[in-house]
């Protein structure tokens, strides 16, 4: 695929940049809580709208990113990343700043990706995950910082135990995993301090 054939990036890259920042720190903010990416943006399959333009906000040449195989399958999404972003593509999840995950059930152990250390806890990974529904689904009942009280996120997420697998984040706090569930043009952060603490349906 020649470069003239890649999707293309943002329209605006200024605003629609600046305008999916608010988007992923809103949701960051406020944990669970569902979030729209409104910038336009090309897409190369199977990236979803939202994670692509997450990756256009986010990656740089220093953030160093990891691709899981149904990502790293489609040849567009590489060349599309590095033309737009310049982000290096690693085969080695154990460094990578953000990892994008196209397929959630073939999703390697958390272990595999960095936690982060004491002195930075920052630099971790935080995982780019598409999922199938962020409205639909069994009702995951969240607790921490951002949230009044508890908040219910109605999804269907593959893996299913995707939330035991971050009960490790306890732990390891104030090291761990961030999340962010994509889908279409929606998206839902998961950070580090946020605990499942019931399922509903």
């Amino acid at each position: 695929m020649k470069v003239a054939e890649l999707p293309t990036g943002f329209a605006d890259k200024v605003l629609a940049a600046q305008s999916t920042f608010r988007s992923v720190m809103e949701a960051m903010a406020r944990p669970g809580s569902v979030q729209q990416i409104t910038a336009s943006v090309g897409t190369p399959a199977p990236m979803m709208h939202g994670a692509a333009a997450i990756a256009l906000t986010l990656f740089d040449h220093d953030t160093p990113i990891w691709l899981d195989d149904p990502m790293a399958a489609a040849a567009p999404v590489a060349r599309w990343l590095k033309f737009h972003t310049a982000a290096p593509v690693i085969a080695d999840p154990s460094i990578c700043q953000f990892a994008l995950i196209g397929d959630g059930s073939a999703l390697p152990g958390l272990d595999r990706f960095c936690f982060g250390s004491n002195e930075y806890p920052d630099r971790s990974t935080t995982l780019i995950l598409q999922v199938e529904s962020l409205t639909e689904g069994p009702g995951y009942v969240l607790r921490g910082p951002g949230i009044d009280g508890t908040a219910t996120l109605r999804a269907i997420i593959s893996p299913e135990n995707l939330f035991e697998r971050l009960s490790v984040n306890a732990t390891l706090f104030p090291r761990g995993i961030d999340v962010v569930l994509v889908h279409d043009d929606a998206i839902v952060a998961i950070p580090r301090s946020t605990r499942l603490i019931g399922k509903e349906g």
